[in-house]
């Protein structure tokens, strides 16, 4: 079948938006970043993924308004007012608590303490990282794109961000290399769907040159 996005992403015989199940997997970019109030917001992202890798950079895409409001989500706020913000990698033992800090709280609430997850300090930026994942980036915000909107008019953004520091678990490196098997990544598929990286799913295809 064929059809036009500008007519809506429902087309018969689908019965749920179909764009986040085309491209897949993709990375979680569960997000920590902090208010000029100091405090800590948490979120998970389905659409963010690493730009380059020297410089290292990334981005994430805190879409739309807050839920019955007019209002920035948290993620985006806060990188704007503090310039930076955290990548924590996701694993599938940190499953329920990242689904946990999907939940819509007021941005008075610490998503992390709410999501039963304890914050470590990170070196060069302000917003704390999860102390559980085995991965987590540093980053300095480099630039905000604005992305064009859809038809509710609410708002579409990328938060570019350049890697400033880098925190990985020992107990996932072996042979000089990071263990996917050990690390275990979610991944993001479409509709509510996700999928685990483990190690009896990994394979190695050697380069033709």
């Amino acid at each position: 079948m064929y059809f036009d996005p500008k007519d809506g992403m429902k087309p018969p015989p689908f019965k749920h938006t179909v764009y986040n199940a085309l491209v897949v997997p993709r990375p979680i970019g569960w997000i920590s970043t902090i208010s000029t109030a100091g405090v800590i917001n948490l979120a998970p992202f389905s659409f963010f993924n690493a730009l380059s890798g020297e410089p290292p950079c990334v981005m994430y895409c805190p879409n739309g308004f807050k839920p019955g409001s007019t209002e920035a989500k948290d993620s985006l706020t806060n990188v704007q007012e503090t310039g930076e913000f955290v990548y924590n990698m996701c694993t599938v033992d940190l499953l329920d608590a990242m689904n946990k800090s999907s939940a819509h709280v007021p941005s008075s609430v610490d998503e992390m303490a709410e999501a039963g997850l304890e914050a470590a300090a990170c070196e060069q930026v302000k917003p704390p990282r999860v102390k559980n994942s085995p991965i987590a980036l540093e980053c300095k915000l480099l630039q905000i794109v604005d992305l064009p909107a859809p038809k509710n008019s609410s708002p579409n953004n990328m938060v570019v961000g350049q890697v400033v520091g880098i925190h990985i678990a020992d107990d996932v490196i072996v042979d000089g290399k990071i263990d996917a098997g050990l690390v275990q990544p979610l991944a993001r598929l479409g509709y509510l769907d996700y999928a685990k990286i483990t190690a009896d799913n990994i394979f190695t295809v050697p380069r033709p040159d």
